[in-house]
């Protein structure tokens, strides 16, 4: 497909279809799974990078797996609103990905989600290895939850009609 805004995706997804949330690192892809009903987004083993076309098809073969509908891949912007390398190595993955899936992919602005992440894993008591070992999911998850929580107030919106 191509890639889509949040609200290209609200008017796609069909009832009972799942989302993926993705943080793209240089070592590994966090990811992260919707339920059914589009709440929750649950953090999932991530994905060891090797090269390209074997981290497509691994990230494919969980998608078919899982019967992901969409992908929201957290785009790394610059606190001051600008896009620099990292954010044009999430663009070239996506382009890449694009010729490889019919799946569509919405970028998310990821600021402060690995940040967020790992207090959440402190606060939880996670041992410095183990964070290590689930920082890119939990950040996966922090970026899906929040384009799931505005798919749900796209949701409340339509279902509210037109002010009258």
């Amino acid at each position: 497909m191509a890639v889509v805004t949040i609200d290209e995706l609200a008017s796609l997804l069909l009832p009972g279809q799942s989302v993926g949330g993705l943080d793209l690192g240089t070592k590994t892809i966090g990811i992260s799974i919707s339920d059914l009903g589009r709440r929750f987004a649950t953090p999932r083993a991530v994905i060891r990078r090797v090269k390209f076309g074997m981290d497509a098809q691994a990230l494919l073969d969980m998608a078919g797996k899982e019967k992901i509908a969409a992908f929201v891949i957290g785009l790394p912007v610059n606190m001051d609103g600008s896009e620099g390398p990292r954010a044009q190595a999430t663009r070239a993955f996506v382009r890449n990905m694009l010729q490889k899936t019919d799946i569509p992919f919405v970028f998310w602005d990821e600021r402060l989600s690995t940040v967020a992440a790992e207090r959440v894993l402190i606060e939880m008591d996670v041992s410095r290895k183990k964070r290590a070992d689930r920082i890119d999911s939990a950040a996966a998850s922090f970026i899906l939850q929040g384009a799931l929580d505005r798919l749900a107030s796209l949701a409340k919106d339509a279902a509210s009609g037109p002010e009258a």
